[in-house]
This record gives C-alpha cells, sequence and structure tokens, in this order.
C-alpha cells in the first residue's frame, strides 16, 4: 500500500477529483511478491484514474517485457497478460469508482473485466462526488476485497490532496 501511496503523491490535484495511488502485483506459489504495474489518477491523458492507468500500462507489455518482469518464468507458456490477470492483486489508496460522472468505464468494472483475483483498498470513498459501490460490485464478481487497515487517514488525505475544506 506504500507503493500505491508514492504513487498518488505524483498525482495533479484538481478540486473535482481524488488523487489515487495504485499498484498491480503478481503473487505466484513459493515467490516473492512481483510488482506488475503502477498507475496514478491522471497519469495518461484524459481524465483517467490510477487503477486503469495501472490497468493500461500493464496490458501494453510484450511477452519479452512480462518475462523481464517475472524472472524466472514460473510457468510453462510464455507470458501473456491474460494470464497473468488471475494472479493479479491490485493495492490502490482508494476503493475503485464504481460510476463515472465523465462518461467513462468505472474502475471497478475494468477490474471485474480484467479478471483479476483480489483488490486491496486503502480506504472506501468518501460520497465528496458519487456514492460508489465498487467494492461491492466487485465482491458481487468473484473478486475477493480485502480492506488495508491503519493506512486509512493518509489514504483519505493523499485523495482529498488540494481539496478546500
Amino acid at each position: 500500500m506504500r507503493q500505491a501511496l508514492e504513487q498518488a503523491a505524483f498525482c495533479e490535484p484538481v478540486q473535482t477529483a481524488f488523487c489515487v495511488g495504485c499498484v498491480l502485483v503478481a503473487r505466484f506459489p513459493d515467490s516473492e511478491p512481483i510488482v506488475l504495474s503502477k498507475g496514478f489518477s491522471r497519469e495518461l491523458p484524459g481524465n483517467t484514474h490510477a487503477e486503469a492507468n495501472a490497468l493500461a500500462k500493464f496490458e501494453s507489455l510484450t511477452s519479452p517485457q512480462l518475462q523481464s518482469l517475472v524472472s524466472p518464468w514460473p510457468l510453462e507458456a510464455v507470458p501473456v497478460v491474460e494470464d497473468l490477470l488471475p494472479l493479479v492483486d491490485v493495492y490502490t489508496t482508494l476503493e475503485p469508482c464504481s460510476v463515472r460522472t465523465s462518461g467513462l468505464s468505472a474502475c471497478a468494472d475494468a477490474l471485474i473485466r480484467a479478471r483479476i483475483r483480489r483488490c486491496i483498498i486503502g480506504v472506501q470513498e468518501p460520497d465528496d462526488f458519487v456514492k460508489c459501490e465498487g467494492a461491492q460490485k466487485m465482491k458481487d464478481a468473484g473478486i475477493e476485497v480485502i480492506w488495508y487497515g491503519g493506512l486509512e487517514q493518509e489514504c483519505l488525505d493523499a485523495a482529498r490532496r488540494g481539496h478546500h475544506t
């Protein structure tokens, strides 16, 4: 979660959105977790969110790039993104959104489509802009949701950076 908070710090604050950080991690049996991708809100062009950015960056990796991240490669087949997604744990500082006022796809939907294994969340999204039901949506889709304890205030402070109180 600390790496996700570091990503959130890169985010350009705006009054109408949160600053969020996200890290995608693969966990293979008998190995240390491997960071596959990182992202933060508004990192890529458009009004983009951290989870969507981390996923987009991960999904753009080639097989040789994946193999260099995961060395030695523990599976028999040549690595492809689709094979790794069910092994991915997503660490995000703020609950993935369930609705976007911009009309873009919600992050919870993107994570469900990606078939990730687990989502570890720093803090529930406050109702500052919309009512978020991302965690429940992911649970309903079979994704394990874990609320990361101990950094809630730090994650919330990061999310609201730049907001007038």
